[in-house]
């Protein structure tokens, strides 16, 4: 029905990667804990961070792991989410990004929101913001609706079955951007005030900037 919008979201966060750069388990770096968390762990870490920012918006939360599997498992478990293993991390971030999808499906969400772990978890003002316009997005016939400042999209990047199947229909060896190109008029940027939106979080001094300026953000 025109106009109708009705989507199941499923969370997907994606956690194989191998931390090279970092030199320890991005997933399982110290990060204040949200206050909404359903939960809270003795020392709150990125991981737990994203899965309480996603937990009010998604029916199911899926985290991608990889040889850290069993890192990540009593985090996962503690807040409600569900682990899928990557076998082949070393494939690249689209290969687990595929993982997710394929079981958020299995999960009966129709949408889902999408983030690597290794970025600062957006707040809950911002997440309302991006549902909203995401629906409206829906509405049009829109795919997917990313957050934009600076000139530069950042994440989570909410999307809609249209999108996850043309991902799950991409080569292995293809990424997000090369499906992005193919659909880019189905894409829809918000603009939110977040400066650093899409500050990556590789190395220990992006780390230590990144928690600055999450304690140093107005509440």
């Amino acid at each position: 029905m025109a106009g109708r919008c009705d989507v199941v979201l499923g969370g997907v966060i994606l956690a194989a990667g191998a931390s090279s750069r970092m030199g320890r388990d991005k997933a399982l770096l110290p990060w204040p804990a949200n206050e909404m968390a359903p939960v809270q762990f003795e020392n709150p870490t990125l991981l737990s961070a994203h899965i309480s920012a996603l937990t009010p918006l998604a029916r199911a939360i899926v985290v991608v792991a990889g040889h850290n599997s069993d890192r990540l498992a009593s985090i996962v478990s503690a807040y409600g989410a569900t682990l899928s293993i990557n076998p082949a991390p070393e494939r690249g971030q689209f290969s687990s990004l595929q993982i997710g999808l394929a079981k958020i499906l299995d999960l009966d969400c129709d949408s889902a929101i999408i983030t690597p772990v290794d970025c600062a978890p957006l707040d809950s003002e911002t997440l309302a913001l991006l549902h909203a316009e995401f629906e409206k997005a829906i509405a049009r016939s829109q795919w997917a609706v990313a957050p934009h400042s600076n000139g530069r999209n950042g994440h989570p990047l909410f999307v809609s079955r249209g999108l996850i199947d043309a991902y799950l229909a991409a080569k292995p060896t293809s990424n997000a951007r090369e499906v992005k190109r193919a659909y880019l008029n189905r894409f829809v940027s918000v603009p939110v005030s977040i400066p650093n939106l899409a500050a990556d979080m590789n190395t220990p001094d992006e780390y230590e900037a990144a928690i600055a300026r999450s304690q140093s953000a107005p509440d």
